[in-house]
């Protein structure tokens, strides 16, 4: 059963309009809530959906 809520790196990169690199610099710094499985990352868009929310009041 596949979680269709799990996005990759690249999907990620391609959701928020950024390189895989910027995505790779917020994990590094925590800046992004992110999930390591099997020594890759995943993000649940939920999570990210909110983190934007919670960014744009800044």
């Amino acid at each position: 059963m596949q979680n269709t809520n799990l996005m990759t790196i690249e999907d990620l990169a391609g959701y928020l309009k950024v390189t895989r690199r910027t995505i790779y610099d917020w994990v590094k710094h925590n800046k992004i809530p992110a999930i390591k499985l099997v020594g890759q990352w995943r993000f649940k868009k939920d999570k990210i959906d909110a983190w934007i929310e919670n960014s744009s009041h800044h």
